[in-house]
């Protein structure tokens, strides 16, 4: 009797699938659902700009919190627990804030859904280092992360619909609907996640060796030893630059497109989504590349095509400059990606959320200056122009900081320390 061969399908691929999931839930409807909803929910609360701006600040705040401490939460007691909390803290949040009587109490709760952001990506993208090899984790990290644009997609999608049938209340159901998603993905994680491919008996996805050691492994319950690490800050730098002038380019996008280069408002909207819709395959083109040519080439190639999407976009008023400029910042949006796997090649499965956590808070820096500063420049300046060329420098320098002081952990270095 012949043996039968069976085809397998690795768990670590059924965790990065609820994982993505969760960010869907936890960072696609949490976060980049807010703008699709707004309108109905400010005409229905009956808000000026200004109260609108601050339940977007809660949100962030509240994702700021949980991102910095979220990630040595995670270390500590497990990605699992932490995503499971910040998804039901987020998806409670969202049904909630539907449910809310007014306007002080959508407040609280943007607050709490903030918060349940925050510990689900820092969990999540914490999974990486323990679940996937280095030969397979740039990959994973770059499927996991197009679960926010397609929750931002999805919403754009849904919301409409929902105005259709609920006119200005639309903004309940839609949150009522994301929330109860996000639960859903609460469930699953709690259920089937782990936080270690040896929790199933199994090795990380696409390991062919006994060891896979990030080169400070020995260190891997030493939390303080991982914020004094110079490699940490400067991974750190590097991603206050990016969240300083990738918020900006995106704040400021459709603004310049229509006041500043006199394009058409439907036309700027179309080419927003379509810079979404880019992002969406960025992350994980870039995820798999960064595997093959190293974490370091693939942020100098980032920061080098946002550097060029800048200064393509300050040129002037011809879709010649600012349509490449849509296609290239849309395609190199994915550094939250790439500096996931870079903490997880640096600091190993058990320290890389306390890492990520570490670096988002500059990320985090970046993007609350980001706007002030360009806002602020633009009304001194009387345009945007000097704004983009601006982000072109920093972004430049951002790549230059990569090729000096940033270096590749990947198995030829680590057999030879």
């Amino acid at each position: 009797m012949k043996d039968k061969k069976s085809f397998s399908i690795h768990y670590g691929w059924a965790v990065l699938a609820i994982g993505t999931f969760a960010i869907i839930g936890g960072i696609g409807f949490t976060r980049f659902s807010f703008s699709a909803v707004l309108p109905s929910m400010q005409a229905d609360l009956g808000i000026d700009n200004g109260q609108a701006g601050f339940l977007a600040t809660m949100s962030f705040l509240g994702y700021l919190t949980l991102a910095i401490i979220g990630g040595a939460l995670a270390s500590k007691y497990g990605s699992r627990l932490i995503a499971t909390i910040g998804l039901v803290m987020a998806g409670l949040g969202m049904v909630l804030k539907g449910l809310s009587p007014g306007y002080h109490w959508v407040a609280v709760f943007c607050l709490m859904a903030g918060l349940g952001s925050g510990a689900v990506h820092l969990s999540i993208f914490g999974l990486w280092p323990a679940w996937f090899s280095k030969s397979k984790r740039g990959l994973a990290s770059g499927i996991a992360i197009s679960g926010g644009p397609i929750g931002m997609v999805l919403a754009g999608f849904i919301v409409p619909v929902f105005i259709i049938f609920y006119g200005q209340t639309a903004w309940r159901a839609s949150w009522i609907l994301f929330g109860s998603i996000t639960l859903l993905a609460a469930i699953l994680t709690f259920s089937l996640i782990r936080n270690f491919p040896a929790e199933k008996n199994l090795k990380p996805v696409g390991q062919v060796e006994e060891i896979d050691h990030s080169p400070n492994y020995h260190k891997s319950t030493d939390w303080k030893y991982v914020y004094s690490m110079p490699a940490v800050w400067i991974l750190g730098i590097v991603y206050f630059m990016f969240g300083f002038s990738y918020i900006i380019y995106m704040t400021f996008f459709v603004k310049h497109l229509v006041a500043g280069i006199g394009v058409e408002t439907v036309l700027a909207a179309r080419l927003f989504m379509v810079l979404g819709w880019i992002s969406l395959i960025s992350g994980i083109v870039w995820g798999w590349l960064s595997d093959i040519i190293g974490r370091k080439k693939t942020l100098v190639s980032l920061f080098a095509l946002q550097a060029a999407a800048s200064i393509l976009f300050s040129l002037g008023d011809i879709p010649l400059y600012y349509i490449p400029s849509t296609i290239l910042y849309g395609f190199s949006v994915c550094v939250p990606a790439i500096m996931a796997v870079a903490c997880g090649d640096l600091l190993g499965p058990k320290l890389a959320s306390a890492g990520l956590g570490f670096v988002t808070l500059f990320f985090g820096i970046g993007q609350v200056l980001g706007p002030v500063v360009g806002g602020f420049m633009a009304d001194a300046l009387g345009s945007f122009v000097p704004v983009f060329i601006m982000t072109s420098v920093i972004a430049l320098a951002g790549a230059v900081i990569c090729v000096l002081f940033i270096k590749d952990f990947d198995v030829e270095q680590l057999k030879t320390k």
